[in-house]
């Protein structure tokens, strides 16, 4: 890796763009996927088999691990855990679409809480982006929506999403990318295992279902996360969380074009506020939120 590759903000938030879409692009898969195999099951699988290929990879890249690097890997895993087992118990009683404009919010919530726990100062241009990206969530996600249980659980997963973006920005300047990145996805694999676990950890039961496995552990955990991990140190948290926005428009993309779905004017203007909202992040300096 070059230095000017390594160093180029503009790659990193095209790269983060390009996480999305991978993202974007499993969701019929994962649909197909979680019919077959528990949703704790299928994560548990998904992020052993990659922080297992990452290791197999590098073994070396958890050589001489410092304290603070093994700290800093195991909290940012433990909020990503968080958000996915929390997310998970929440669609059993909020819907898809409303969990998936629930879960969007960590756009709004990832200013919140840089402010919260580091006093960063949020610019009016970022504000005006945050509600931009929310509004288009909103076209893009929302059909109704009444509060419940599943609402507030889903809600808590957009807070742990946004404590990690946040804590990324913070700490992936410090370290080696890969070796953070392992330890976020083991960290992640222990939890979705000891979540999964009393209920007994189903195994695929096709060939289908341990392609789609194989495709989300490898592109969609293991090169996804080590890329986010990599750009969240040239890019600050609420310009990559306004830019992860992009996952709903290409699953929308995704959805219309390999799922069958209807493409309404709801859904263009959603996706337009969305990359209105991209590119406001994208003209502010590196320097500023």
């Amino acid at each position: 890796m070059s230095h000017n590759w390594q160093k180029s903000t503009p790659l990193a938030l095209i790269s983060l763009v390009g996480v999305c879409a991978v993202w974007g692009s499993t969701f019929l898969a994962m649909q197909t996927a979680i019919a077959r195999v528990p949703v704790l099951d299928f994560l548990a699988w998904r992020f052993s088999l990659a922080v297992l290929m990452m290791i197999a990879l590098r073994p070396g890249a958890l050589l001489h691990l410092s304290r603070e690097k093994l700290k800093h890997g195991i909290l940012l895993g433990l909020a990503l855990g968080a958000g996915y087992i929390t997310q998970t118990y929440g669609l059993l009683w909020a819907s898809a679409t409303v969990s998936g404009f629930i879960t969007g919010m960590f756009v709004v919530l990832t200013p919140v809480m840089s402010w919260l726990i580091l006093r960063r100062q949020i610019t009016r241009r970022v504000w005006l982006a945050v509600a931009l990206a929310t509004a288009g969530l909103a076209l893009l996600s929302l059909r109704g929506w009444a509060v419940g249980p599943g609402e507030m659980l889903t809600l808590a997963c957009a807070a742990f999403y946004a404590i990690h973006i946040v804590g990324l920005g913070e700490w992936s300047q410090k370290h080696e990318p890969y070796g953070l990145a392992i330890l976020q996805i083991g960290t992640v694999a222990v939890v979705t295992l000891a979540a999964a676990a009393p209920g007994g950890i189903a195994l695929p039961p096709d060939a289908g279902t341990w392609g789609i496995l194989a495709l989300t552990a490898i592109l969609a955990t293991a090169v996804a996360f080590f890329v986010q991990t990599w750009a969240q140190s040239l890019v600050s948290p609420t310009r990559a969380a306004v830019v992860m926005t992009m996952e709903p428009v290409f699953a929308g993309i995704f959805g219309v074009l390999l799922g069958g779905n209807q493409l309404t004017l709801q859904i263009i203007f959603g996706g337009v506020c969305i990359l209105a909202a991209m590119l406001l992040v994208s003209l502010q300096k590196p320097a500023q939120n």
